[in-house]
């Protein structure tokens, strides 16, 4: 009874308070005590529609349909509201999609296609560009050679010119031109009038008589071969014509490195010889050969996989080891082949890398390792030195520095440089037939000197080009082809 007391109260109430507002002068509430004593609300309304109430049985079983019937129409009502809310949004958002022109889905999917094909215009015009960077650069190193080209032709048409004042004087002295055997005579006398000759021409004049006389010396002086035991030094006066020995089966030999220790540690000989394919990003592979033979013929006796990836071609091999410099560093690392170790690793202070300071082929040549007959040496640039070549002599045991030249040779401008004697050389041009070597910078003297010493590029893009001491050779790796060069040294 309890809970019908809870449910029926409020129903009871509402039902007062409705006919209270409906009927307000039929409404009878009365107050009064019931037989215990407590106080007690009634209250009559006279029913509308009926004239007489059914049993008090039946009371109940209606009030609970009535409460039945309330609360499922409450429920629906709810149920109603709620749809009728949903559908005011769809008709707001609608209305808003309307007013502001929001693209349909074929609308969209047209700026999708136009996005895409956006995309691929930007795609190809990268393409383009980066074709045009490629051409630029080619067209670069085109004009540089034409330029070389030029040089030659007016240093050409100065000795043509200057023979001519030499004959047109001898005809106004009324003499005959003498002929000489040997420009190292003294130069006949002529009266040529001073104000034909210019000093620029004067000086000119002079380096070129003193590279003549240089040339001579040495037809004269004794010639280096391989094998030969004289270690006496002297300036590069002539390079021959490059003689190849083999050539790289895959694309990664395009360009690399191949050496031989001048001063070899047993079990290894002088002709042990090393090579490494230097293309790809991971580069372990140094591949032993017992001798030339056996390299020619491309049949390594062993294969050296480095604990570190190496970069560039400016790896060496001295007195059993394999210097070379670690990938994207400025560290260097010393390789033991017979341990098959890296048994000191240091880092070459200052030193550009990785694209920073390199020779104008490329390659992440920034940091050039080098032996002549003054030990191991480290070419390369630094911040301070703004990309001039900075040369550095190292201790094979330990790679700290012993004592740094910096020259004012742009490493960037030359294609690929080599060490003799203490004298770094470098080459104009990895791709011109008729390349040069234009300069020398002699370490003992701290000087610079222009050069004009033939130099043939024969398959048009060398990456390496390294002096072996022992054997007076000149080691290089020409687009693909591992090829040697004979010099000649004039005696100091």
């Amino acid at each position: 009874m309890e809970t019908n007391h809870k449910i029926i109260m409020p129903i009871v109430t509402y039902y007062l308070l409705y006919c209270m507002k409906v009927w307000p002068d039929t409404v009878h509430l009365r107050r009064a005590n019931d037989r215990h004593g407590r106080c007690t609300y009634s209250f009559t309304v006279p029913s509308p529609h009926e004239a007489s109430c059914p049993g008090s049985d039946q009371a109940m079983p209606a009030i609970l349909d009535l409460q039945r019937e309330s609360n499922m129409q409450r429920s629906e009502l709810e149920s109603a509201k709620a749809r009728l809310s949903l559908l005011e949004s769809l008709v707001t958002q609608s209305h808003a999609v309307e007013g502001s022109s929001a693209p349909t889905v074929e609308s969209l999917q047209r700026e999708l296609a136009s996005l895409r094909m956006e995309t691929t215009q930007q795609k190809s015009q990268a393409n383009r560009m980066e074709t045009a960077y490629r051409d630029l650069l080619r067209n670069r190193s085109s004009l540089e050679e034409e330029k070389w080209r030029l040089e030659r032709e007016k240093e050409e048409l100065e000795r043509r010119l200057e023979s001519s004042s030499q004959e047109i004087a001898q005809l106004r002295a009324n003499q005959c031109p003498q002929v000489r055997d040997t420009p190292l005579d003294p130069p006949t006398a002529s009266p040529v009038p001073l104000w034909t000759l210019s000093p620029d021409y004067q000086e000119l004049k002079s380096e070129m008589t003193e590279v003549s006389a240089s040339s001579i010396f040495q037809e004269s002086s004794s010639h280096s071969h391989v094998g030969t035991e004289d270690t006496g030094c002297g300036e590069l006066v002539w390079v021959g014509e490059p003689v190849t020995l083999r050539k790289a089966e895959t694309i990664a030999g395009k360009y690399g490195v191949w050496m031989k220790d001048p001063e070899p540690a047993s079990p290894y000989t002088h002709e042990t010889t090393w090579r490494i394919d230097t293309v790809g990003t991971d580069i372990r592979q140094v591949f032993e050969y017992d001798n030339t033979d056996q390299f020619m013929q491309g049949y390594p006796s062993k294969v050296h996989v480095l604990p570190r990836s190496m970069e560039s071609t400016g790896a060496v091999i001295y007195r059993g080891s394999l210097y070379f410099q670690r990938r994207k560093s400025r560290i260097l690392a010393k390789y033991d082949l017979r341990k098959e170790t890296i048994t000191v690793q240091k880092d070459l202070t200052n030193a550009g890398y990785h694209g920073q300071f390199p020779y104008a082929w490329g390659g992440y040549t920034d940091i050039d390792l080098a032996v002549d007959e003054m030990g191991l040496w480290a070419i390369y640039s630094t911040q301070k030195a703004k990309g001039a070549i900075v040369l550095s002599t190292l201790d094979p045991e330990t790679l700290e520095i012993r004592q740094t030249w910096e020259t004012n040779i742009r490493k960037q401008s030359v294609a690929n440089s080599f060490m003799i004697c203490g004298t770094l050389y470098t080459i104009n041009s990895y791709s011109s037939p008729d390349a040069m070597i234009n300069f020398a910078y002699n370490t003992a003297t701290s000087t610079r000197k222009l050069l004009k010493i033939h130099f043939e590029n024969r398959y048009k893009y060398s990456s390496m080009v390294d002096y072996n001491p022992r054997e007076r050779k000149l080691l290089a790796w020409d687009n693909f082809n591992m090829v040697t060069y004979d010099i000649r040294l004039s005696k100091m």
